[in-house]
């Protein structure tokens, strides 16, 4: 057993809880329903989401409740010196805690002083006291133990020392929009020929004048802007031989073993490939999408998958994360979105991600490390790693992507004459899902077999089931303020009007207490932490930091938008702004050009076809709260009936586990 944080719960048969003022007894588990028993004897059964999100729920006698995610966002304020005690500390108090420390190999055997077989808990941490004594640390027992405390607690987090909180950046001074430039622009010529500096510098000067608007961001001399590219270059041979530079893009992080999973969760792998089929995009063209998804080694179960329009900025990996490990009945908003009307564009759409790279990010394996989940990356161009991902994703196009209009083939040999898209994303993504939950679960699969029916081929909802009767646990999720601490982050300050960040501006009356002050965060300038959601713009969330409790701030504007949109429809509708003549800030102007967009992607190059396509779709995923608009259902079954009705909107189903569950 490594050295590993684990802020995880489990639901097991005897734990008591209190649901509806009533005292319930677990008595049973079967896949995620929980079977209970209140104290007059009269059995119940609930999904476990659901359980966990109802009103008044909470566990009685158990102490390890629900997981809490600690605050990654916040670790970015601390001092390197400070993050370097805080990692020391972390590798000797896991080496008490479980007798290695937390970055030592899975062969590497204890030292005989830290050895849990042999030693006590008292003895290991004495131990460790007179090792960190003889090292020049002045600690003591008490020491070594309330970090133990602040560990488990927190994570890495804890075990910070609060006082000391200036950051100090490699970058030195230098503008967040300069340095973002520069890495983003080192990235994208990691493949290129080798250049210059000054080719560079003239790049990123293009790419602050296109996001950011001419002389806007002011550059560093050019004394100053080599000084920050030697420093974000360094060991990327970014301007040495390109050769070196391609290796060194694609050199893989860790070590690679072989491995098995014997329980659900145990090992799951993440992959993107393109989708294909071809769709409508938000402005109305087609293009092909491109489909993330995470595999479950042990019961092929899928854990998420999402679709994007292929070219779009990355984003970091932890938004897929958080799909996976909260349900969506536990998100923020979720309770508000249930009276809502289906949207164009998905909530919380994981829009690109860099294979590979995002999946060992800081903030991806910080949040899988408090959750005892380790990283494994698998080799650059080398499918074998990941062969059960890669292998879904040919079981997709067979079952799934030659059964939809649309449909390229795998390359041009195999493509038809003439290949026309007819769905939008978003429908794409809810024919997706649904092939999910009501084919992909549900359908026997060579691979999974009991050894106590060999014979029998099994579906991934029967193993999951299957395992979580033997393995005896049922792990529990992660809440709505887990979600929250995923999504990325940004600082702002909160002024009379709100919050405005990308010309958008974010108010709400909770937010009062907090207008013209400082956060007390002397490394950000006393700026306020605000995190986003990059897919659904319509509200941001703001942590107060002397409660730590979060506040949400809608969008000013939001009532000009009919459904949810995503950052980079915002950015297309400023340049077609601009285009037009018209002020690019202008938030009234840019939401007409958004609810434009969504409109065309909308009809797209049939009418009929897609109001036929609205009218079929039951959506089956939620989004954040918006004004609700009055439902309108159309006919089903009359073809014209949606010509003239494009603006009509469907009411959102909900799913009942009780009538629903027979048409799966």
């Amino acid at each position: 057993m490594t050295g590993r944080p684990v802020l995880r719960a489990a639901l097991r048969v005897g734990d008591r809880l209190r649901l509806d003022d009533r005292l319930h007894t677990v008595v049973g588990l079967s896949g995620t329903t929980v079977r209970l028993a209140d104290e007059a004897g009269t059995a119940s059964l609930v999904l476990l989401a659901h359980l966990l999100a109802a009103d008044g729920f909470e566990f009685v006698d158990q102490g390890e409740g629900p997981p809490r995610m600690p605050p990654f966002a916040l670790l970015d304020v601390v001092p390197k010196q400070e993050a370097d005690r805080a990692a020391a500390w972390e590798r000797h108090v896991t080496e008490v805690e479980f007798g290695k420390p937390v970055d030592a190999s899975a062969d590497t055997a204890p030292r005989p002083e830290y050895d849990p077989a042999a030693r006590t808990l008292q003895e290991r941490e004495a131990a460790k006291v007179a090792e960190l004594s003889a090292l020049g640390w002045k600690v003591s027992a008490v020491t070594v133990r309330r970090m133990r405390k602040r560990y488990r607690e927190q994570g890495l987090w804890g075990l910070v020392d609060h006082r000391k909180t200036r950051l100090s950046s490699p970058t030195g001074r230098s503008d967040e929009r300069v340095v973002a430039a520069v890495a983003e622009v080192l990235a994208a010529q990691a493949d290129e020929s080798t250049g210059t500096r000054g080719r560079l510098r003239r790049r990123v000067e293009a790419l602050l004048a296109e996001r950011h608007g001419p002389s806007v961001v002011p550059m560093p001399s050019k004394s100053a802007f080599y000084r920050l590219v030697e420093v974000m270059s360094e060991g990327t041979h970014a301007f040495g031989e390109a050769t070196s530079r391609r290796s060194q893009a694609r050199r893989p992080q860790g070590v690679f073993t072989p491995s098995s999973a014997c329980r659900p969760g145990e090992m799951v792998q993440i992959d993107t490939t393109p989708l294909d089929v071809m769709v409508i995009l938000d402005d109305g063209v087609t293009g092909r999408a491109e489909l993330t998804i995470g595999v479950d080694l042990a019961t092929r179960t899928i854990c998420a998958a999402v679709l994007r329009p292929a070219g779009t900025k990355a984003v970091d990996a932890s938004l897929l994360l958080a799909k996976m490990l909260v349900p969506e009945p536990m998100r923020p908003g979720w309770a508000d979105a249930l009276a809502l009307s289906a949207t164009l564009i998905p909530h919380a759409r994981l829009l690109s991600i860099d294979t590979g790279k995002v999946f060992v990010s800081g903030a991806f394996v910080s949040a899988c490390r408090s959750l005892g989940i380790s990283v494994q990356p698998s080799r650059p161009a080398t499918p074998t790693d990941k062969g059960v991902v890669e292998r879904t994703f040919s079981s997709i196009n067979t079952l799934f992507c030659q059964h939809v209009a649309g449909y390229t083939g795998p390359n041009v040999t195999r493509r038809g004459a003439q290949v026309e898209a007819v769905w939008t994303l978003a429908e794409l993504d809810e024919l997706l899902q649904e092939w999910i939950v009501a084919c992909w679960q549900q359908r026997p699969h060579e691979g999974l077999r009991s050894p106590f029916l060999p014979g029998r081929a099994m579906s991934p909802n029967d193993v999951y089931a299957l395992l979580v009767s033997r393995t005896g646990y049922l792990p529990l999720p992660l809440g709505g303020e887990g979600y929250l601490e995923l999504l990325p982050v940004v600082w702002r300050s909160v002024n009379d009007y709100g919050i405005r960040i990308d010309h958008r501006t974010y108010n709400c009356t909770e937010l009062s207490p907090l207008r013209r002050r400082p956060s007390g965060v002397i490394a950000k300038g006393g700026l306020w932490e605000v995190h986003y959601d990059p897919y659904d713009l319509a509200q941001v969330w703001v942590r107060d930091a002397r409660t730590g409790q979060w506040i949400t701030a809608h969008w000013t504007h939001r009532h000009l938008v009919s459904a949810p949109f995503a950052d980079f429809t915002w950015r297309r509708a400023r340049e077609l702004v601009s285009l037009r003549g018209m002020d690019d800030s202008d938030q009234a102007a840019i939401a007409a050009v958004v609810e434009q967009l969504l409109t065309r992607a909308e009809s797209g190059p049939d009418r009929r076809i897609a109001a036929r396509t609205r009218a079929a779709l039951e959506p089956a995923r939620p989004v954040s709260a918006l004004p609700p608009s009055p439902p309108v259902e159309p006919d089903c079954e009359d073809e014209d009936a949606g010509g003239d009705s494009q603006s009509n909107v469907i009411p959102f189903g909900v799913f009942d586990a009780f009538t629903d569950g027979s048409r799966l």
